[in-house]
């Protein structure tokens, strides 16, 4: 098939979250299945154009009430070189500093016009390639217009007849919500202000508008595609969603193994297999000696990484007064490692925590190598989410023989199985409620199993390092969707 990413972010061009590297590893890896890949993306200030191969002759955009010129430039998809990304060259939209906003102005004020320029865009590298896909494959709100465009722009003309779309949700929480004012930015007729779905509460959102557009819907997990159709994960569309719930699909993301994989990370001391964990014990001495902990492989060493947000559960393990980490570290024989950075209030709990607390240490930012070492050289990964759509780090750590502490919802109850006390069946730790005491108590059961259940702890430890997180499972699943948008979208099976 041909198929046309659009996408307001790709690894390693720009990333300001997990998106960025589900677009690069899903591209690639269909590409590595025979599919003809393309890319469409901003060229942000910091993609340097001298890296980068210029198409001949600008390229003209319908956006808004005129059209812009755009330079367009293409580069291999690094590791993939049957996979190619095309890059929007427009200065005064993309010429900037941050992809959605910059801490001065978290939202950009001209976003609307900014992200229908790379929709438009996306559909006129088509032409200008003389290359037409058989799926467009939009990515979040930045690219809730392209689904619009297939369906009520494109599909009446010749090249794009047998063109159908498929719309992917990373995270309902964002949904590109706008003033009316700003859908003349769009630079489509005015009917489809209601007839595309983009009106709500009198506003426009183009996360609505997509997926009221798209012949098909998916989102990163299978439980987050049912949770989103609840009045308490839909943020909102849960009706829409559920009327639409025929063309919903949940599909995990997968795991990039090249980056992630302990038998050949070189960003670790020492690489270990599910066969032979003595790398895995290295791993936790050298993590240890970096948070000047006390190196004893005896006591389990406790890992987080992530944003430090509300969505992560921070609150419940953190506030001052509320939040479990003081208990756990307080009450529990364990050393617990941090590597985040958020909401300042957060921060600063967390510095004041590991002044006070001598087995709770913590590094405020982000250090990929670091994220690798706690990987690999904690015995668990705690990762209590309000919601997660799909989230990797938890796979990361099954990879790496790390016992997840998850709460039951999204992505972590797709790809975590609960402890079985019985048996020793597992990956990991699982609770419900999201609350201080629901993660001191699932945190307690986890160290009484790893000090009193030590043939469980390994038992579980290969399991997880055996999980299938592999993209290529993911992609045949989207292949489904592909033919399924076809038939619904074009009436091709």
């Amino acid at each position: 098939m041909k198929i046309l990413m659009v996408s307001a972010e790709c690894v390693p061009f720009a990333k300001t979250g997990g998106l960025a590297d589900a677009v690069a590893a899903l591209a690639g890896s269909l590409s590595n299945l025979g599919h003809d890949v393309k890319i469409v993306m901003p060229r942000y200030y910091k993609i340097d154009r001298k890296t980068l191969n210029k198409l001949e002759g600008p390229l003209g955009v319908p956006v808004g009430i005129g059209q812009e010129w755009t330079a367009v430039y293409s580069t291999d998809l690094p590791g993939f070189p049957k996979a190619t990304v095309y890059f929007l060259d427009h200065e005064n939209c993309f010429g900037r500093d941050g992809v959605y906003g910059t801490k001065q102005e978290s939202d950009f004020h001209d976003n609307p016009y900014r992200f229908s320029l790379l929709c438009h865009g996306a559909l006129q590298v088509c032409n200008k390639l003389g290359w037409y896909p058989d799926i467009v494959h939009a990515h979040d709100w930045s690219a809730g217009l392209a689904p619009v465009l297939v369906k009520h722009v494109c599909r009446s003309q010749p090249a794009f007849s047998k063109t159908a779309s498929v719309f992917t949700i990373h995270n309902m929480g964002y949904q590109g919500v706008y003033g009316k004012d700003k859908f003349t930015d769009l630079g489509i007729d005015w009917g489809l202000y209601y007839g595309a779905g983009f009106e709500r509460n009198g506003a426009i959102n183009f996360l609505q508008a997509g997926i009221s557009s798209a012949d098909m819907v998916t989102t990163v997990s299978p439980t987050y595609a049912k949770e989103i159709q609840t009045a308490e994960g839909g943020f909102g569309l849960d009706g829409l969603l559920r009327v639409r719930s025929d063309v919903v699909k949940g599909i995990v993301n997968g795991v990039d193994t090249e980056v992630w994989n302990p038998a050949k990370d070189e960003l670790i001391p020492a690489k270990f297999t599910s066969k032979n964990l003595k790398g895995k014990a290295e791993c936790k001495k050298a993590l240890q000696e970096f948070f000047g902990l006390p190196v004893n492989p005896d006591i389990p060493v406790i890992g987080m990484i992530g944003r430090l947000v509300s969505q992560k559960g921070v609150a419940e393990v953190f506030a001052p007064g509320y939040g479990s980490m003081w208990g756990i570290c307080s009450s529990m024989n364990v050393q617990v490692v941090l590597l985040g950075s958020g909401d300042k209030w957060c921060e600063d709990e967390i510095n004041c925590l590991q002044a006070k607390l001598p087995n709770f240490r913590a590094k405020i930012g982000y250090n990929e190598k670091l994220s690798h070492l706690i990987e690999a050289g904690s015995d668990f990964f705690l990762m209590p989410s309000q919601y997660e759509p799909c989230g990797l780090n938890q796979m990361y750590s099954e990879m790496y023989g790390t016992l997840p502490i998850v709460r039951r919802t999204g992505g972590l109850a797709d790809t975590v199985q609960n402890y079985n006390e019985q048996t020793g069946e597992g990956t990991g730790f699982m609770f419900d409620s999201l609350t201080p005491q629901a993660i001191y108590d699932t945190v307690g059961w986890a160290v009484f199993a790893y000090y009193n259940k030590k043939d469980h702890i390994k038992k579980m430890q290969k399991r997880a390092m055996e999980q299938d997180f592999t993209w290529d499972n993911s992609c045949h699943h989207y292949e489904e969707v592909y033919k399924e948008a076809l038939k619904r979208g074009c009436n091709i099976d």
